[in-house]
C-alpha cells in the first residue's frame, strides 16, 4: 500500500496543465518559499465573519476583529500584481532604441484566414441562432433558480494574507463558501421573470468585476453553469442554455481582456510598455501575466463538479492563446472527454455545442474535435430512448417527439461544423457511423440532411428515403424528415433517372398522412420539385391531392401560410401561364382561400407574377387565361371599400392596369373593344383602370387609322368614332380632376386624328367645363403645390390643338377660343398672381397664328380655320377684337399690380407683353409704337428686372429691332429703336 504523500493544490494543477514553463522548471531544485519576492505585501484586514458547514451539518465560526491598515490591492488583485521591478524600465527610449523600434514591425499570424475564413462563410453565426431558440423553446410551467446574489449582492470578505499559499487557500475557501453555504431558492417563477432573474445575475457579474471582485465574477458564473444542470423543466432547457452561455461569453470575455491589459509588452528595443497586438503570440506576454492565466485555470480547475468546472473553463478557453499556441487541439480534446462523464444526454450534448462554437472561435482550422463530439453523441444516442428518459418524460409529461426536437439547435450547431466544406466520404462515413449505432437514426438524419451540401443529399436522395422509411414513426415523425429532404432537393437537383422514382417514393407515404397540417408542411416543399422537374399533368395531380387532404372538415382554414406558400411556388417556377390556367385544378385550390384578405394576397401575387415577372412573355389572347384572370381581378377589385388605404387602391389598380394591357387580340379590334367595354364594367371603382382603359381604347383608335393608311372607310370610321364615344362616357367616371382633363385633351386630340370632329368638339368642350372645378393645390412629388403652373402649362398645350380645330358651321367664329376666356374669366385667380395674363399672353400668341394665310402645322385630312377662311376681312376682324380685350385685360391688371406696388411683377409681365407688341403688333399704327414705349419704360421703371436677364432681353430685341429695320418699309422699326435708345439714355 502506498504512503505517498497527497498533492497540494498547486502541485495537483500543475501536474494536470502540464506547461513547458513548467517541464523546465522540474529539472531545478526547488525550494519552498513564504511568497514570492517580488510579489507586493497585499494586507487588507477587517472585521469578519466566515461561517462553515461541518460534514455534520452543524456550523463553526470564526471572528477576528484588528484594525483595518491602507489597502494596497483588492483581493482578486492580489494573485495579479506586477513585478514593481517593471516600473524602473518605463523611461522614455534613448534614440538608438526608438530607431530600433521603429524599424521593427510584429509579424501578423493572418495565416489562419486562408483556411478559416472560409469555413466562417459556411456556418452560420451563433447570434443568428439565439432568437429563434429563445422564441420557439417556450414554456408555462413555473421554473425555479439558485441564487445568493440576487437578493442585495454580497458582503466579499477578505483576510490579512501573508503568503501565496494563505491568499490560495483564502480564495478557495470564498469557492467553498459558495459551494456549501446557504443559497437562496427562487421557486415559481414564470418564464419572463426567470429571464428578468438571469438578466440580473448577468448585471451583477459585470458589477462585480468592475468592483475588481474577481471572486465573486467567477462564484456568479459558477453559480450560472450550475443552472444547467437542471432539467425539470426540460422543453425549456434550449433558452435557457442561451441565456446562460450569454453570460459565459461575457464572463470569458472579461478575463481575456483583463489578461490582455495586464500583459504590458516591450517592443525590442524600447523601455515603454505597449499593449499586445491583436494577432499576439505567448512568446511576447510576460511571465506575469502567463503566471496570472495559470492562476485562472487553477481556480476552475478546483471547483468539484463537472458540469460547471466545464462550462467555466470551456468560457476562459480563449485565455490559453497567452500560454501556448499548441494547447487549443489537445485542451479540446480533453474536455469532450471530459463531457462523456455527463449523465443526461440532453445537458451533455448542448455541452458538445457550447465547446464547439467557443472551440470554432479559438483554432486554426482544426476541426476534428467538432467530430468527436458528434461521434459521442452518436454513441450515447440510443439512450435518448431508454427506460430512464422515457420515465422522466412522462413525469413532466412530455411527448418523445417533442423531447427530441429540444436536441435539434445543438445537433445542428455541431454538425454543421462537421459539414463546413467537409468531402463526400465524410458524409458516407458518418451515414455508416449511424447504421452501425443507432437503432432509430431519425433525428441524426433530419439533421445530416440540413447540415451537408445539398448536392451531396440530392445525389443520395433514393438512398435516404429508404433511410427514412425504415425509421420508426415514434419519437422524431418521418413527415418531418421528407419536409427536410424535400428542403434539400430544391436547392440541387437529383439525377434525373431518379427524379420520378423519389417523387413516386416520398408522396407514396406522404399522402397516406391524415393529419392535415403534417401533409401540408411536406407539400408546400415538394410541390417545387414537382413545378421544376415535371409537366403540368403531374402539377395538376399534385394540386388535386393537395385540395382533397385540405377540404375535410375545412383544415384550409388553420393552414393559409402554407397554401399560399404553395401557389407562390407554382407561380415562381411556373413560366407558361397558358398551361397553368388549364389545369382544372388550380382555381379550385384558390378556392380554399376562403378568408378575404388572405385571397387578395394570393391573387396579388398571381397578377404580379403574369405582369412583373413576364415581362419578356407576349401579350395574351388566350380565352381561358383571359377569363381565369378576370375572375382574380375582379376578386381584388371588389375588395376595394371606402376603408381601403389609397396605397392598396393603387397596387390594385397597377396590378389590373398590368393585366389590361398584356391583353391583345391582334387585328381584331372590335373584340378588343368588346373586352375593354366589359374591363370597364367589371372595375367599376378604381380611376387607376378606368385611366388606362381610356389610354388602350385611344390606343386602338391611333393604330387603327394607322392600319389604313388615314384613308378610312365607312366600317373603320364608325369604329374609331365608337372608340371616341367610349372615351367620352368613361372619363366622367374618373375622379380626379386633373386626370381628367389630360384625358379629355388626349382624347379629342386622337379624335382629331382621326376626323371625329363632332367627338372633337364634345370632348374640348368638357374640358373646359373641368377648368373652374380644378383645386387650387395638387399633389406634385407627394407635396401640396399650386395649380396655377399646372393650369397655365395645361392651358398651352390646349392652345396649341385650338389652332388646328376648325369651327363648327353651327358655332361661331372661334367659339371654343371664347369659350376658353369665358372659363378663364370664372376661375378664381390669386389677386396678384400673373397667371391669368400670361395665359393672355399665350392665347394672343395663338390669334396672331391664326390671323395667319397659311399655318404652321396641320392635321392630315383636317381643314384648320386657314382654309376654312382663307383669311377673310371678317374672321381677321374679329381677331383683332379679342386681341384688343385681351390687351385692355393686360393692361388693367398692369395698373392693380403698380398700385398694390408689385413692380417685380409689373416689370416681367410689361416685358413679355412689350415682345408680343413688337413681334405681332402691327407698329404703322401709332398707337401700337407708343404702346411699346411706354410698356418698355414700364419695365425699367423701378429696376426690379434682373440686371444681366435685363441686359441680354435688351440685346436681343434690338438685335431683332435692326433686323426688321434693315427689310423693305423697315422705317418703323428703325424709327422705334432710335426711340428706345432716347428712354434707356
Amino acid at each position: 500500500m502506498s504512503t505517498s504523500k497527497p498533492l497540494s493544490l498547486c502541485e495537483w494543477s500543475c501536474q494536470i496543465y502540464d506547461y513547458p514553463a513548467n517541464r523546465q522548471k522540474r529539472q531545478l531544485s526547488w525550494e519552498e518559499v513564504s511568497d514570492h519576492p517580488l510579489k507586493p505585501l497585499v494586507v487588507t484586514v477587517i472585521e469578519s465573519r466566515v461561517t462553515r458547514r461541518t460534514l455534520g451539518g452543524s456550523t463553526t465560526s470564526s471572528t477576528g476583529s484588528s484594525t483595518p491598515t491602507p489597502t494596497l490591492e483588492s483581493l482578486a488583485a492580489a494573485l495579479e500584481g506586477t513585478d514593481p521591478l517593471t516600473h524602473f524600465a518605463r523611461q522614455e527610449m534613448d534614440p538608438l532604441s526608438k530607431m530600433a523600434a521603429d524599424m521593427w514591425e510584429p509579424v501578423p499570424t493572418d495565416q489562419r484566414k486562408s483556411k478559416d475564413a472560409l469555413l466562417d462563410d459556411v456556418i452560420e453565426p451563433w447570434a443568428t441562432r439565439k432568437s429563434a431558440i429563445l422564441n420557439k423553446f417556450t414554456t408555462s410551467e413555473k421554473l425555479s433558480i439558485v441564487t445568493s446574489f440576487l437578493s442585495g449582492g454580497e458582503k466579499v470578505v477578505v483576510k490579512a494574507q501573508s503568503s501565496v499559499v494563505d491568499k490560495v487557500k483564502n480564495r478557495l475557501e470564498q469557492l467553498d463558501d459558495f459551494e456549501e453555504g446557504s443559497v437562496r431558492q427562487m421557486m415559481d417563477l414564470t418564464q419572463q421573470e426567470y429571464m428578468h432573474r438571469i438578466e440580473q445575475l448577468n448585471q451583477e457579474l459585470v458589477q462585480a468585476w468592475n468592483h475588481d471582485q474577481r471572486v465573486k465574477a467567477l462564484k456568479i458564473a459558477i453559480q450560472c453553469s450550475k443552472l444547467l444542470v437542471d432539467t425539470s423543466v426540460i422543453q425549456f432547457y434550449p433558452s435557457k442554455f442561451v441565456l446562460i452561455t450569454d453570460i459565459l461569453d461575457i464572463f470569458g470575455k472579461l478575463v481575456y481582456d483583463r489578461l490582455r491589459t495586464k500583459a504590458e509588452y516591450y517592443i525590442p528595443g524600447s523601455k515603454t510598455p505597449t499593449s499586445l497586438p491583436e494577432s499576439f503570440t505567448p512568446d511576447m506576454v510576460p511571465e506575469s501575466a502567463k503566471e496570472t492565466c495559470r492562476n485562472w485555470f487553477y481556480k476552475i480547475a478546483s471547483i468539484r463538479e463537472l458540469v460547471p468546472r466545464l462550462y467555466v473553463e470551456m468560457a476562459i478557453l480563449k485565455s490559453y492563446s497567452f500560454l501556448t499556441s499548441s494547447e487549443f487541439s489537445q485542451a479540446l480534446l480533453r474536455l469532450t472527454r471530459m463531457i462523456r462523464g455527463i449523465g443526461d444526454p440532453l445537458v451533455a450534448v448542448y455541452a458538445h455545442c457550447y465547446l464547439c462554437r467557443v472551440g470554432m472561435a479559438v483554432t486554426t482550422g482544426d476541426r476534428e474535435y467538432i467530430k468527436e463530439n458528434f461521434y459521442d453523441f452518436v454513441a450515447s444516442y440510443n439512450q435518448l430512448f431508454s427506460p430512464s428518459v422515457r420515465a422522466e418524460l412522462n413525469r413532466q409529461k412530455v411527448d418523445l417527439s417533442t423531447y427530441l426536437t429540444l436536441y435539434t439547435p445543438a445537433l445542428d450547431w455541431i454538425l454543421q461544423g462537421v459539414a463546413a466544406n467537409a468531402p463526400e466520404k465524410l458524409l458516407v462515413e458518418i451515414l455508416t457511423r449511424c447504421k452501425e449505432k443507432c437503432n432509430n437514426s431519425a433525428l441524426l438524419l433530419n439533421t445530416i440532411m440540413a447540415a451537408f451540401k445539398p448536392s451531396y443529399i440530392a445525389a443520395r436522395a433514393l438512398q435516404f428515403i429508404e433511410m427514412v422509411s425504415a425509421c420508426d414513426e415514434e419519437g422524431f415523425p418521418q413527415y418531418l424528415l421528407f419536409r427536410t429532404l424535400g428542403l434539400c432537393l430544391a436547392l440541387a437537383d437529383p439525377p434525373a433517372e431518379h427524379r420520378l422514382q423519389i417523387l413516386n417514393d416520398v408522396w407514396r407515404v406522404v399522402s397516406r398522412l391524415t393529419d392535415a397540417g403534417h401533409y401540408v408542411s411536406c407539400a408546400e416543399v415538394w410541390i417545387q420539385f414537382a413545378v421544376r422537374h415535371f409537366s403540368s399533368r403531374e402539377v395538376n395531380t399534385f394540386l388535386g391531392d393537395i385540395i382533397r387532404h385540405m377540404t375535410p372538415e375545412r383544415a384550409y382554414e388553420h393552414h393559409y401560410p402554407q397554401l399560399q406558400a404553395v401557389v407562390n411556388k407554382v407561380l415562381t417556377h411556373t413560366r407558361d401561364f397558358e398551361s397553368l390556367f388549364t389545369m382544372d385544378k388550380f382555381l379550385p385550390l384558390l378556392d380554399l382561400f376562403q378568408k378575404e384578405s388572405i385571397k387578395v394576397e394570393v391573387c396579388k401575387s398571381i397578377m404580379d407574377a403574369f405582369t412583373h415577372n413576364n415581362v419578356q412573355q407576349e401579350p395574351t389572347n388566350d380565352p381561358v387565361i383571359i377569363n381565369a384572370l378576370m375572375f382574380i381581378c375582379r376578386v381584388m377589385h371588389d375588395s376595394v371599400n371606402a376603408l381601403t388605404v389609397d396605397d392598396e387602391k393603387r397596387q390594385i389598380g397597377n396590378l389590373i392596369s398590368g393585366f389590361v394591357k398584356k391583353v391583345d387580340y391582334g387585328r381584331d379590334f372590335e373584340q378588343q373593344l368588346s373586352f375593354y367595354v366589359e374591363a370597364r364594367s367589371a372595375f367599376p371603382n378604381l380611376d387607376s383602370v378606368h385611366a388606362q382603359l381610356v389610354q388602350s381604347v385611344n390606343r386602338l383608335s391611333v393604330e387603327t387609322r394607322r392600319i389604313v393608311k388615314g384613308h378610312h372607310t365607312r366600317k373603320t370610321a364608325a369604329f374609331v368614332r365608337a372608340c371616341a364615344a367610349y372615351c367620352y362616357i368613361t372619363i366622367p367616371s374618373i375622379t380626379s380632376v386633373q386626370t381628367r382633363l389630360e384625358l379629355y385633351l388626349l382624347s379629342g386630340e386622337v379624335a382629331l386624328l382621326n376626323q371625329c370632329l363632332g367627338q372633337v368638339d364634345a370632348c374640348l368642350k368638357a374640358a373646359l367645363s373641368l377648368v373652374p372645378g380644378l383645386p387650387r393645390t395638387i399633389e406634385v412629388d407627394g407635396k401640396q403645390r399650386s395649380s396655377e403652373p399646372y393650369l397655365i402649362s395645361y392651358l398651352c398645350h390646349f392652345l396649341s390643338t385650338l389652332l388646328v380645330v376648325p369651327d363648327s358651321p353651327e358655332q361661331g367664329v372661334l367659339y371654343l377660343t371664347r369659350g376658353l376666356l369665358n372659363v378663364l374669366q370664372q376661375y378664381a385667380w390669386e389677386p396678384t398672381s400673373n397667371a391669368r395674363c400670361v395665359v393672355y399672353l399665350h392665347v394672343l400668341d395663338m390669334l396672331s397664328a391664326a390671323a395667319q394665310e397659311t399655318y404652321l402645322y396641320h392635321i392630315e385630312k383636317v381643314d384648320s380655320n386657314d382654309i376654312l377662311y382663307g383669311s377673310d376681312p371678317k374672321f381677321i376682324s374679329e381677331i383683332n377684337k379679342m386681341c384688343s380685350v385681351l390687351l385692355e385685360e393686360i393692361l388693367s391688371h398692369l395698373k392693380y399690380l403698380n398700385t398694390n406696388e408689385q413692380f417685380q411683377k409689373q416689370a416681367s409681365l410689361a416685358m413679355d407683353l412689350f415682345a408680343r407688341v413688337v413681334i405681332r403688333g402691327d407698329l404703322k399704327e401709332p398707337s401700337m409704337t407708343t404702346l411699346a414705349i411706354n410698356l418698355w419704360n414700364l419695365a425699367h421703371r423701378h429696376g426690379h428686372i434682373d440686371p444681366k436677364l435685363s441686359c441680354v432681353e435688351k440685346a436681343r430685341t434690338l438685335e431683332y429691332l435692326k433686323k426688321k429695320s434693315m427689310q423693305p418699309g423697315g422705317n418703323l422699326y428703325a424709327d422705334l429703336v432710335k426711340k428706345l435708345h432716347m428712354q434707356t439714355s
